[in-house]
């Protein structure tokens, strides 16, 4: 799996009510989040953002509340992937959960600025700045998390395994 994009990046500690903040929290469709995404920290996100694109950010990215609004908002204002020097260990779970891929890779986060364009193959962990040309490696996603980011989260992958085992009873 294999996407490009153009990249917004951030500093440490982007918590949760910065990617979402709380008074948007009494919705939960993707889509009306998205429209709030990144709202305190950049006005001009939810309104500009593009499908595909790349947040990239440092140390401690989606720390804060466990819900998961965070990455699903992400994920509906079209981010493809989010690139940080290190995640906090629930969004991290959230963000497989949703379906949106993230990936720890501190030197891609040293060689990366707002509006380089990436490429990234998340079943290789590998991340091309098609701006510098730099390439970076990341740890790559072993196969069943890789199967869950493909089917679009776990509720996905779980629907589609069940739907196999039962055509195979």
């Amino acid at each position: 799996m294999t996407i490009e994009g153009v990249v917004w990046k951030y500093g440490d500690n982007v918590d949760t009510d910065v990617i979402i903040p709380a008074r948007y929290l009494n919705v939960s469709t993707a889509e009306e989040l998205a429209r709030h995404c990144m709202e305190d920290i950049d006005p001009g996100f939810a309104g500009t953002v593009q499908p595909g694109d790349v947040v990239v950010a440092g140390e401690n990215f989606g720390c804060g509340s466990s819900r998961e609004h965070a990455p699903l908002a992400l994920k509906g204002a079209g981010v493809s992937c989010v690139v940080a020097r290190s995640f906090a260990r629930i969004f991290y779970r959230n963000a497989i959960n949703v379906g949106l891929p993230i990936l720890e890779c501190p030197a891609a986060v040293e060689g990366t600025e707002s509006g380089h364009h990436l490429e990234i193959d998340l079943a290789a962990g590998r991340i091309r700045n098609l701006t510098t040309g730099r390439v970076y490696q990341a740890e790559p996603y072993p196969p069943f998390m890789m199967a869950i980011i493909e089917a679009g989260g776990l509720v996905p992958y779980t629907r589609r395994r069940l739907e196999v085992e039962k055509r195979e009873t």
